[in-house]
């Protein structure tokens, strides 16, 4: 808990194709808290380094993102969506949101975003093997860390509505 802030800091994570940037989109336009896709941001601030081609992406340059971003986490009021969570500074977010799909779902979201092979395979059996979810409980406080479902239309309004609540409940406890 962090009293020197008036609004919370959110973490939004989980294997890519759950559903992060749609609910962390949602959430900001319902909160008016900034949204920070870390991807984007990593783009925006030349914070890639050489490029993995068995993933077919760029290395995240982790510290030099948390340097960016240090600035940006102080004033709380953010929604953090990035499908990582273990190196970002614990003292930085209030609630840690964990999204979770179906497998067969997140392989067809994946296979419509030209993900194959390696890439593919790893990200399902990440989704399999709880891996996100894990990090997230290792490096947080259990108490702060929530897992949400997120499959249907229902439940993508049910999680914002969730998060908005658990807003609202931390404004109490904690102004």
């Amino acid at each position: 808990m962090n009293l020197k802030r008036s609004l919370p800091n959110i973490l939004i994570t989980g294997t890519p194709g759950v559903g992060k940037s749609t609910i962390s989109k949602k959430l900001a336009d319902r909160t008016k808290f900034t949204w920070r896709d870390v991807s984007k941001l990593a783009e925006e601030y030349n914070c890639l380094d050489e490029y993995d081609p068995e993933y077919q992406c760029p290395f995240l340059n982790e510290d030099k993102l948390l340097d960016i971003m240090e600035g940006m986490m102080a004033k709380g009021g953010n929604v953090v969506d990035y499908h990582g969570c273990e190196f970002f500074p614990e003292r930085w977010f209030d609630g840690v949101f964990v999204i979770r799909t179906n497998n067969t779902m997140l392989y067809d979201r994946l296979a419509v975003r030209g993900y194959t092979g390696k890439k593919l395979d790893d990200n399902v059996q990440c989704e399999i093997f709880e891996t996100i979810l894990e990090e997230a409980q290792s490096s947080y406080k259990p108490e702060i860390v929530v897992q949400l479902q997120n499959e249907t239309e229902e439940q993508l309004l049910n999680n914002v509505q969730s998060i908005v609540d658990w807003i609202e409940r931390w404004k109490e406890e904690n102004i």
